[in-house]
């Protein structure tokens, strides 16, 4: 008998890790004149975006249960 196990993982820095490399290069580079806050956008724009996304879903979740509570 053999046992074998196979576990995958997903590992690495992802789409947004590498963005900020690039742009943190082309920033060092002189390639790009941007300042620091949008150089490390792709940090802190997909978190911005969720708490976004969470505020608006907490309102409406709010206004629904109001209106079913007048009702």
């Amino acid at each position: 008998m053999s046992n074998t196990t196979s576990s995958s993982s997903s590992g690495g820095i992802g789409f947004f890790g590498a963005l900020t490399i690039v742009f943190i290069i082309l920033k060092l580079t002189d390639v790009i004149g941007w300042s620091w806050w949008w150089v490390l956008s792709p940090l802190w724009i997909p978190w911005l975006v969720f708490f976004l996304i969470l505020i608006v879903g907490l309102l409406v979740y709010g206004l629904a249960r109001l209106v079913v509570k007048v009702f």
